[in-house]
């Protein structure tokens, strides 16, 4: 047994040792963290990986959709033209075939997630759903309700497609442009430029 073995050389190398065990210990809780750190990115990677596979899954079908939203509008306005009542057997048959045809087209839609949005008369007004295209004084339904549906809109599970295309109420002070006071021209700012709107 040599000198430096000895018990008094051990303790006058312990702090060195006590320093490079407290190093490695740090390093070994550095490396723990790093791989947690790791183990959740995977995760959240795994997550993703699969919510966007099963987004693209559920909205394949957007854009075949949207294409197929003209074929339904132009069954919709044969049906609103199609005469009511015809004594002739053949135009009558044309009109159930079409209406027909129209079912089976919105039964398609619904069956792969594909959903009409068309508010009934004096539904509110809703800005994610519904595209005002004007307003109207409605006396029959109150202010910022639906007065008339121009075009139906489609939703794809949720997701909108298309907003449906509305005529809405007219709030009470909404129905009359503001008037403007400088209307002869006197006393307009300068620039001419006036804006008039409320």
């Amino acid at each position: 047994m040599s000198e430096d073995d000895t018990p008094a050389s051990w303790e006058a190398d312990s702090p060195s040792v006590d320093a490079e065990v407290e190093a490695l210990q740090a390093e070994v809780q550095g490396l723990k963290e790093q791989v947690l750190r790791y183990a959740a990115d995977a995760e959240n990677t795994k997550r993703r990986a699969e919510r966007e596979m099963n987004d693209a899954r559920a909205y394949a079908i957007q854009k075949f959709g949207r294409d197929l939203l003209g074929v339904a509008d132009n069954l919709d306005r044969a049906m609103a033209a199609a005469p009511a009542d015809t004594g002739d057997a053949a135009v009558k048959n044309y009109v159930i075939g079409v209406e027909m045809t129209a079912k089976e087209l919105l039964s398609a839609f619904e069956k792969n997630g594909l959903k009409k949005v068309d508010p009934a008369k004096g539904d509110k007004f809703d800005p994610h759903k519904h595209q005002a295209m004007m307003e109207q004084p409605g006396s029959d339904v109150a202010p910022g309700g639906v007065i008339q549906v121009l075009q139906a809109g489609y939703e794809l599970l949720g997701r909108l497609l298309r907003p449906a295309m509305v005529v809405v109420a007219a709030r009470s002070g909404a129905a009359a442009p503001a008037a403007n006071p400088y209307a002869n021209g006197e006393g307009a700012p300068e620039g001419g430029a006036l804006d008039t709107r409320a």
